[in-house]
């Protein structure tokens, strides 16, 4: 069976996105990770699958790299959300339906000869962190270890984050890995995705828990944050250790468009 599909990315972090409003997408680990897989399939570090939703806009099923279903991801919500734009399946405004709960996005701005589009997602309200050292970990959708280290750019962050997101201390689902420079206004980021097993060029929901970490340590809100793949913004309100109003801001881009057999 052939299907239709279309590949975005988010600052280098980059989904397959397939409308499956009539459920025909043949749901299996290795469908899925065969489909992402960068040497014998399309390529991605995600697969997404468009469904209909009775109290939002859309639904948004989001798969790892690996086949297996995932929580929330954010860079991969603010595709889908340019993905439904494009296709008349919302407005500017709209309500996605995801794996963690109802999350609001908006389209700022679109630039259709670039298939550009300036996206802002946002993300649950985050209740819980836990203060370790010279670490935090905090669940924004997705659970992750923010780890603050003097220079990115020398850190192994496949092997030091395959060490934390296997470690005893999260069993047995794991865990997202960031680590974090900070230099004057600025965050430097680097992820280690679990699902992709290695590192990706950006993580929306990692790029958040990174923001909200550096606050805890440093009372700033307004970072400018950089990794890899591109820039973004985090904007959000709190009380105490208690986050709200979170959004997360930066582009998203269709790259290119076709059919897959499944």
């Amino acid at each position: 069976m052939r299907f239709g599909f279309e590949k975005y990315h988010g600052n280098g972090n980059d989904f397959i996105i397939i409308d499956d409003r009539e459920q025909r997408f043949p749901v299996s680990k290795k469908i899925i990770n065969r489909l992402c897989n960068r040497r014998f399939g399309i390529g991605a570090d995600g697969l997404i699958l468009v469904r209909n939703s009775g109290n939002a806009d859309f639904q948004m099923l989001y798969y790892n790299a690996d086949g297996a279903l995932g929580t929330m991801c954010g860079n991969g919500g603010r595709c889908v959300a340019a993905f439904a734009f494009d296709h008349k399946l919302a407005g500017e405004k709209m309500l996605i339906d995801a794996g963690d709960g109802y999350h609001e996005a908006v389209i700022n701005r679109y630039d259709k000869q670039k298939a550009l589009f300036d996206v802002s997602l946002q993300l649950l309200p985050v209740n819980r962190v836990t203060e370790m050292e010279n670490a935090w970990f905090l669940d924004t959708g997705s659970p992750h270890h923010v780890e603050f280290v003097k220079c990115v750019d020398s850190v192994d962050v496949d092997s030091e984050g395959k060490k934390i997101r296997y470690s005893e201390q999260y069993k047995p689902g794991g865990t997202n890995v960031n680590f974090v420079a900070i230099e004057k206004k600025t965050l430097f980021v680097r992820t280690y995705e679990r699902g992709v097993e290695n590192e990706t060029l950006s993580c929306g929901t990692g790029v958040t828990a990174s923001a909200l970490a550096a606050f805890l340590e440093t009372g700033n809100k307004d970072w400018r944050i950089k990794t890899r793949g591109g820039n973004f913004k985090v904007t959000f309100e709190n009380e105490g250790h208690r986050f709200t109003d979170i959004w997360l801001h930066a582009p998203a881009q269709m790259v290119f468009k076709g059919e897959t057999e499944c």
